[in-house]
């Protein structure tokens, strides 16, 4: 049968073997991140991850906090955040005593957050929930790497892709069979903000159309392509190896998010890092 004759259609409209729908669920499961690590869900949008109240108490916390940034000769238009990327270090080409000083200081930072807690520790715990398993930290040299970095972005991010295991090799002292990233919305403007997940991994020939740490869109032109938009307490995972973009915002608010990612590997649980 040819894919012309291929009449039925996904929930986005594009042919059902595209098989890359964004799903908007009450409840996480283990079968819808199965799925996205396999490569046949674009996005699931979790309703309600956390309440609206969480968001505003951990909010309320942040704004006695200062935010840091990515560095901006890398990534522009800026991107403010609290705790360390291992994408910050990828030039060093290992994970150096800043690193671990960083993410020192952002675990003691974030802990005070939620009642005097971590926000992490929420979100971890409904991510094992789902999975049915243990969600640990990721190791690097025999260490807990920092997972559940904080950042704002209110203008936007390139055309990009997030794939460790090829742009830091060996950085893993376990390398997952696939990976996802998960964003915990703490706050959503009232326009704009969405994240767009392309049904395309990146090519060697995406190179020449290289716009500073992210792509030009052309190369996503005529691609099955999953749009999310969440509102405050909500979380997205997808497949962060797919080209992804967030559009910026509009209106009142701020877009802030928790974000880490999350390692499947070929044993039970699941391992988490930024």
């Amino acid at each position: 049968m040819s894919g012309t004759e291929l009449r039925d259609v996904s929930t986005n409209a594009s042919p059902i073997f595209t098989l890359f729908d964004a799903e908007t669920v009450d409840e996480l499961t283990r079968d819808h991140i199965l799925r996205l690590a396999v490569g046949v869900l674009g996005a699931v949008r979790i309703r309600g991850f956390s309440s609206e109240e969480e968001c505003a108490d951990i909010m309320e916390g942040l704004d006695h906090r200062e935010f840091g940034a990515y560095d901006e000769n890398l990534i522009f238009p800026p991107i403010a955040k609290i705790g360390p990327a291992a994408y910050d270090f990828y030039g060093a080409h290992t994970l150096t005593d800043e690193y671990w000083k960083i993410a020192d200081e952002a675990r003691g930072l974030r802990g005070r957050l939620h009642h005097g807690s971590d926000p992490m520790d929420l979100a971890v715990e409904r991510v094992s929930r789902a999975w049915d398993d243990e969600v640990v930290p990721a190791r690097s040299g025999g260490r807990d790497m920092f997972a559940g970095m904080i950042r704002e972005i209110p203008n936007g991010a390139k055309l990009h892709f997030d794939e460790v295991v090829r742009e830091f090799p060996g950085i893993l002292d376990e390398t997952p069979a696939s990976f996802l990233t998960l964003n915990w919305y703490l706050s959503m403007p009232e326009q704009g903000g969405e994240t767009r997940v392309y049904r395309r991994r990146w090519r060697p020939a995406d190179e020449p159309f290289r716009d500073g740490y992210g792509y030009d869109e052309k190369v996503v032109e005529d691609e099955p392509v999953a749009v999310v938009r969440p509102r405050t307490g909500d979380a997205v995972i997808f497949d962060s190896r797919n080209l992804h973009a967030v559009n910026e915002i509009g209106g009142e608010g701020r877009r802030v998010s928790l974000s880490f990612f999350l390692g499947v590997t070929g044993r039970g649980p699941l391992q988490v890092w930024s």
